[in-house]
């Protein structure tokens, strides 16, 4: 029986948020139906390090597939660089180019040891936030330095990628700028459960699923 595992932060663990409609682990239970379990070992307000640290720590041992999203919450860590003052643009993007620097090589650890587990894997990216403009609009320009981390690392090692920026894309997806609402999440686990159809990454190449 297929066992999806979910690791990560809020984007998974969003009961806080939408209750009483069903949170991501309800959805996709719901979603496999009679034909796979899962269980939701991410945690709201979690970081990158926190996935090898603690959730795989408590990784069930029939596990068959693992989904990670994470990275939010390290970007939120990095937002006072927006306000930062600089003289050029140049020079505005010397302490983005850095925040992106400690993130990849937080990611790359995370996911080399996700990757060590041996089992299909996908990762997702940030998806753009819903915060007023104009903070919505240079958010999300910021975000893209963190997810090309993302989809470079995912890349690399040949696991899949689903890009959570062509997932939720309404208004109506999200509960707040940054959590995911019922339709998102049912958004959400129609894509990991396409992932689950097709048998995961094979190869070591890595497909794109939205």
């Amino acid at each position: 029986m297929t066992y999806v595992v979910l690791l990560g932060d809020s984007v998974f663990d969003n009961r806080a948020y939408v209750t009483p409609a069903p949170d991501v682990v309800h959805q996709l239970r719901r979603r496999l139906g009679g034909s796979g379990e899962a269980t939701l070992l991410a945690v709201d307000g979690n970081i990158t390090r926190d996935v090898a640290a603690r959730q795989l720590q408590r990784l069930p041992g029939d596990a068959t597939h693992l989904i990670v999203s994470v990275g939010g919450n390290d970007a939120l860590g990095h937002a006072g660089l927006l306000n930062a003052p600089a003289r050029s643009i140049g020079e505005a993007l010397e302490p983005l180019a850095d925040a992106q620097a400690v993130f990849a090589n937080a990611y790359r650890v995370m996911l080399d040891a996700v990757a060590a587990r041996r089992l299909p894997t996908a990762v997702c990216t940030i998806y753009d936030t819903h915060y007023p403009e104009p903070q919505g609009r240079r958010v999300n320009a910021a975000l893209a330095l963190f997810n090309d981390a993302i989809t470079r690392l995912a890349f690399a090692r040949g696991v899949g990628l689903i890009d959570l920026r062509l997932v939720c894309t309404e208004p109506a997806d999200f509960a707040n700028p940054i959590e995911p609402s019922e339709q998102g999440g049912d958004k959400i686990t129609a894509a990991i459960a396409s992932f689950v159809a097709a048998g995961g990454e094979a190869g070591g190449r890595s497909a794109v699923w939205i």
